[in-house]
């Protein structure tokens, strides 16, 4: 199972919006079972997927709030699904900001209980796919295949972002 909404067709979308050039650097954050990854580099793209529990040897062990990558080390990165179960989603957007090149593209699918809120980057392209979560999600209940019990009271939005990375006069966020 392709563990976000939208699934294949929902990352095609993504990397067709972002328009990145084939053999760009790319890390998959939250990478999970690795079928994201997969198809990353079945597109041409040099993929890298890290994940706190790997489901596939494809995938580096590691939590992405906190990686060893170097600064400026990838030309985009793509979460979908994982920012907002990572508990700190505002420190996920700050790991990919310092990982990510100049102009660098972050590729956001996940929940928000606020408006999105990305320091450091101009939205490009914002889409409420709420619908479509919620779709997903029941689906998954309905299956037993739901192991978050993280969903705090309040009412919260699905969004798909396209992000470009902005540079501050000091390089910092």
């Amino acid at each position: 199972m392709n563990r976000h909404p939208g699934g294949e067709e929902h990352t095609a979308r993504l990397l067709e919006l972002a328009a990145l050039p084939k053999g760009a650097r790319i890390l998959d954050m939250g990478a999970g079972g690795g079928e994201t990854l997969q198809m990353l580099r079945e597109a041409g793209f040099d993929a890298v997927g890290i994940d706190l529990q790997p489901r596939s040897e494809s995938i580096r062990k590691g939590d992405f709030l906190h990686t060893d990558y170097g600064d400026e080390s990838f030309d985009s990165v793509l979460s979908q699904c994982a920012f907002f179960i990572s508990g700190d989603p505002a420190r996920a957007v700050k790991e990919a900001h310092r990982l990510l090149k100049p102009g660098g593209v972050l590729m956001l699918s996940d929940v928000f209980f606020e408006e999105p809120a990305l320091p450091g980057f101009s939205i490009r392209h914002r889409e409420d796919m709420t619908a479509l979560w919620r779709e997903y999600y029941l689906e998954a209940l309905w299956r037993e295949d739901v192991e978050c019990d993280c969903f705090p009271k309040g009412k919260c939005r699905y969004w798909s972002i396209i992000a470009m990375k902005e540079e501050t006069s000091n390089g910092s966020v």
